[in-house]
């Protein structure tokens, strides 16, 4: 009896249940790989990066526990306003940041920040056409919360990092934010 109301204590105390409901309330976790999402990669428990998915992708996300989509591409892009009414009607949430070389702001970094920050939202797609832009965002994400930039490209470079302009785009948000220069 003893034993069971330690275990018991351990849960409520750990994760905030009790056994009967700890699967309930357990977060599903970013799968390895999903079929359909081109560079598809999973960043963490909670978040897992890409570029465009297909029609197939998207109709999984729900069954595989995705909460949230953000979408970096632009209004413009092919598919973003399909992509936006298919995710909503999922009942997911959908959350457009729009980002281009020319446009990357600390303001994109902050909106993105605040959506991976939120424990509700996981687990979260974060995606554009690529992952190029994807990769850039994570990496200025890492620098706010006080990583080196070339720690943080490096990084952002294995989330699909690639294009010169993005890198450029990244450490220009990077001095804007007073982090360049942290090491």
């Amino acid at each position: 009896m003893k034993r069971r109301v330690v275990v018991v204590t351990i849960l409520v105390l750990a994760f905030g249940v009790l056994p009967g409901r700890l699967m309930a309330q357990a977060p599903a976790v970013v799968p390895a790989t999903v079929d359909g999402i081109v560079n598809y990669t999973r960043v963490h428990s909670g978040l897992a990066a890409g570029g465009v998915l297909s029609a197939e992708a998207l109709a999984s996300l729900k069954a595989l526990g995705f909460k949230t989509v953000i979408d970096l591409r632009g209004a413009t892009e092919p598919g973003v306003a399909e992509e936006k009414a298919a995710v909503r009607a999922l009942g997911l949430r959908y959350v457009h940041v729009p980002v281009s070389p020319s446009t990357f702001s600390l303001g994109d970094v902050e909106a993105v920040a605040k959506v991976l920050d939120d424990a509700g939202a996981a687990p979260v797609l974060l995606h554009c056409a690529s992952s190029n832009r994807v990769g850039a965002v994570l990496a200025m994400v890492q620098v706010q919360k006080g990583v080196s930039l070339e720690a943080a490209e490096a990084e952002g470079r294995k989330f699909g990092l690639k294009s010169e302009a993005m890198v450029e785009a990244m450490k220009r948000v990077a001095a804007e934010a007073g982090r360049a220069g942290k090491r």
